[in-house]
């Protein structure tokens, strides 16, 4: 009896990790970076809550990452076999199941919180099967602009989730964080290129891979200016978070090695969430 209890344990704690390595490169871009954007932003945030936004934000993350790797599990096992479906944690037939019966756990768990955040699970999986299902990550510009509007979505949600109203802080804040998102996102393309080619994605980076690099270069340290200036942030912290975004910057210009591309992805992810820390900077010293 206690080896068959061992087994189990062992069968679901594979089961477990199998479920975050499909959403493991989303902690540092997505989930970490929602969650502080959301407590900034958020008026009155109920700290109780904290578990639910993690777990609506992974639970969507879950789903959506499992319908996008499992489309193309060939590419995978050229450029990340540490992936799930590669890695033979899952098939693919068996991952579809689990994304299918993802959907209506998500919108269930959404409506318990109210209709306004049933709407953005419910747009989310819209979003989602425009995304893997109708060809909108082939090309840069529909990639970008989905992505940025789903982030958007997911700070929303998580917001309502959190029992907070939207202010005027909150849509300056999740109008201009669509906006750097929608501009920046292709940094996270650098590290992929490699299999956006083969795969015949239409990326920023494998089209026009000098401007992309440029936009880094100029773009990130820009947007560190306004956003600082935005937010009314003091002298010293304005030029701390303007060096960092430009020595990140930088270094998609002088960096071009694929380890370098993950590195820089690194420092972007915490670049972005800095960026969302900073409207919390602005409720704290100037809000009334």
């Amino acid at each position: 009896m206690l080896s068959q209890a061992l087994d189990s344990g062992r069968r679901i704690r594979r089961h477990i990790m199998t479920l975050f390595l499909f959403t493991k490169s989303d902690v540092l871009t997505v989930l970490i970076p929602i969650t502080l954007s959301t407590f900034a932003t958020a008026p009155h945030p109920d700290v109780t809550r904290v578990p639910d936004i993690i777990i609506w934000i992974w639970l969507h993350l879950l789903k959506h990452d499992i319908y996008n790797q499992m489309l193309d599990p060939e590419e995978d096992r050229k450029n990340k076999p540490h992936r799930p479906i590669p890695s033979g944690r899952i098939n693919v037939q068996n991952a579809a199941d689990v994304r299918w019966l993802l959907l209506p756990v998500c919108l269930i768990f959404s409506a318990m919180y109210g209709i306004k955040v049933l709407a953005c699970s419910a747009c989310l999986e819209a979003l989602s099967i425009w995304y893997n299902g109708f060809g909108g990550d082939r090309t840069w510009l529909s990639k970008n602009l989905l992505t940025a509007i789903a982030y958007t979505i997911l700070e929303l949600g998580t917001t309502i989730v959190l029992g907070s109203s939207m202010d005027n802080i909150l849509a300056r804040a999740a109008a201009f964080n669509f906006v750097m998102f929608a501009t920046t996102i292709h940094a996270q393309d650098f590290k992929d290129e490699e299999g956006d080619l083969l795969a015949g994605r239409r990326t920023l980076v494998t089209l026009f891979p000098t401007f992309a690099r440029m936009s880094m270069t100029i773009g990130i340290p820009l947007w560190s200016l306004c956003l600082s200036r935005l937010w009314e942030v003091d002298i010293f912290c304005s030029l701390a978070f303007m060096a960092y975004g430009t020595i990140v910057g930088a270094r998609f210009m002088v960096y071009r090695t694929a380890s370098a591309h993950k590195q820089s992805c690194k420092l972007y992810s915490l670049w972005f969430a800095l960026v969302h820390i900073l409207p919390g900077y602005w409720r704290f010293f100037y809000s009334t």
